[in-house]
């Protein structure tokens, strides 16, 4: 059930209670990436509720209005999982990184969330012990999260030891590799391969039934023929990383620099790329929110 913290907008709502599937969207894909008519285009068939805080209220599923001032407002701040009540209590305005997102869409009852990528474990980290809360708050909370893997500026196989140290399970759509964003293959094998939506939503079912608190990772590889030419990627990634050194980049401020700093070496390609994973990654989703909404008659 909803909970009395959080605003859940009439229309979604209303697929909440008729048991329609629904797919829980981050703000931030509206704010800094996918345009608006996109993001929805890709969710068909369901109910898209893109979640954010509005003047200090979580919002689920936000009207013109609220989208227009996420897209527009500079003022708005990023909101982390650990920011939520803060933001609340100050009455700020922000979009929701992804364990924000999760921990307030389970708190709605929804569960399938489409994102880009996760977070992870950066590199570097064993001396800064930078890491994404991403990885934390999905160990305690119950949402299906379909993702394009973690993006190659983080340490992919140490992010793939702590998901496993978490109990975070992870399976592949229709591969037996971890995606790496960009990349359609990181070159990390999976345990775990699912083929359908069906299957996704019969592992959600047999979590429920064992009482499972933790989120399960969809990882939804880009089709090889749309991916960054890895070769352009490395080049940009040695040079964004040697750049970031040289100018003494550290903590929080290392991840933006070098997405900013690999776009402007690929010349935009690694930004078009962002919007095709957005939108494989919300089709996913909500193939399998229609599949769990077909399977046990409930809200998702």
């Amino acid at each position: 059930m909803p909970s009395a913290l959080v605003e859940v907008s009439p229309r979604v709502s209303a697929a909440l209670a008729a048991g329609e599937p629904v797919v829980a969207l981050e703000s931030t894909i509206i704010s800094h990436g996918l345009p608006r008519p996109d993001n929805y285009a890709a969710a068909q068939n369901v109910t898209p509720a893109t979640i954010a805080i509005i003047d200090g209220v979580p919002k689920i599923g936000l009207g013109p209005e609220d989208l227009e001032r996420i897209a527009a407002d500079e003022s708005a701040i990023k909101v982390g999982s650990r920011d939520i009540a803060i933001a609340m209590a100050r009455k700020v305005t922000g979009g929701t990184t992804v364990a924000a997102t999760s921990v307030l869409a389970a708190r709605a009852g929804l569960r399938v969330f489409a994102t880009g990528g996760l977070g992870g474990v950066h590199r570097g980290a064993a001396e800064s012990f930078d890491e994404s809360a991403d990885l934390t708050v999905l160990s305690r909370t119950p949402i299906t999260v379909v993702s394009a893997g973690v993006k190659s500026i983080l340490d992919i196989p140490a992010t793939l030891e702590r998901l496993e140290t978490l109990s975070v399970a992870v399976v592949g759509f229709r591969t037996s590799r971890f995606p790496a964003f960009w990349l359609s293959d990181s070159g990390h094998d999976l345990d775990w391969r699912v083929d359908s939506p069906e299957e996704v939503a019969d592992i959600m079912a047999a979590r429920d039934a064992f009482g499972e608190p933790s989120a399960l990772l969809v990882a939804n590889p880009l089709p090889t023929a749309l991916q960054l030419d890895p070769g352009v990627l490395d080049d940009a990634m040695g040079e964004a990383l040697a750049l970031a050194a040289e100018q003494g980049v550290r903590g929080k401020a290392v991840s933006p620099f070098l997405l900013d700093r690999i776009q402007q070496v690929t010349g935009g390609a690694s930004v078009e790329v962002n919007l095709t994973i957005a939108r494989g990654n919300i089709e996913l989703a909500a193939q399998i929110a229609t599949s769990w909404a077909a399977r046990t008659g409930e809200p998702r």
